[in-house]
């Protein structure tokens, strides 16, 4: 879905974008003519499922676990050129696992301190490139979420984030910019999509009638990575169908 937008010759990197929100991204950024690589958690594209919506066709995949900052590091001599740069890394864990200090110190640092590392290891790329950086956060930054406060405070402070990072690096050329999706059909929405009572409860409180897609998310990222968002700058835009209202 490239939605008139058109990325020929450009280079894009979404991590997280092996699947979901942002494979869906990912996907589109390819769509509209960019060169996409990825990163996810597993060996190789030949492990992810198409039929539970990982669609890795076209893109360039590598494996890399960004809660492991030396990885990263390492990791990130690929692509050379960056033009976009897209985190969408996340998990959540479920059961009152954040409750627990390991499973609440797993969540923040893949979903808010990999954040800065992942940011910081292509600075210098965005900033050659006078590139966009995008953080992917959520919609629950605007509310509270009982049971979850690792991924409540992990999508708050990405927010924070982008505002802070968006003032810093506008000086360099960078532009820095979020969305917060509301939700949307994946593997860390399960709990809510394949469970009909919660699904139709869900659904009642937003107010366009339907969860979120992949394809929304995509269409904000080109939006906010294309010139019609030159003069947009630590921002997030809450994409989520009118549910936090």
């Amino acid at each position: 879905m490239a939605l008139g937008f058109d990325f020929a010759g450009r280079t894009a990197l979404v991590i997280g974008g092996s699947s979901g929100i942002g494979n869906g991204i990912a996907q589109g950024f390819r769509a509209a003519g960019a060169a996409v690589h990825v990163w996810g958690t597993r060996a190789s594209a030949a492990d992810y499922d198409a039929a539970t919506g990982s669609d890795l066709t076209g893109l360039h995949y590598a494996q890399v676990d960004v809660a492991d900052f030396a990885v990263v590091e390492a990791a990130a001599t690929t692509p050379a050129r960056l033009d976009i740069l897209v985190l969408c890394q996340g998990t959540v864990i479920y059961r009152r696992g954040e409750l627990a200090m390991a499973g609440f110190q797993r969540v923040v640092d893949v979903n808010l301190n990999s954040l800065m590392a992942c940011s910081m290891a292509f600075r210098d790329r965005l900033a050659e490139a006078r590139g966009a950086l995008i953080i992917v956060s959520s919609a629950a930054a605007y509310h509270s979420t009982k049971g979850n406060p690792a991924y409540n405070a992990s999508k708050t402070g990405a927010v924070g984030l982008t505002r802070t990072l968006g003032e810093a690096w506008a000086p360099e050329g960078i532009r820095v910019n979020g969305i917060a999706p509301g939700l949307v059909d994946t593997k860390l929405t399960k709990v809510t999509t394949e469970n009909p009572k919660r699904l139709e409860q869900a659904r009642s409180r937003i107010p366009i009638g339907r969860l979120g897609t992949p394809a929304d998310m995509a269409g904000a990222a080109l939006f906010l990575a294309s010139p019609f968002a030159g003069y947009v700058v630590g921002q997030t835009l809450i994409v989520d169908g009118g549910l936090v209202l």
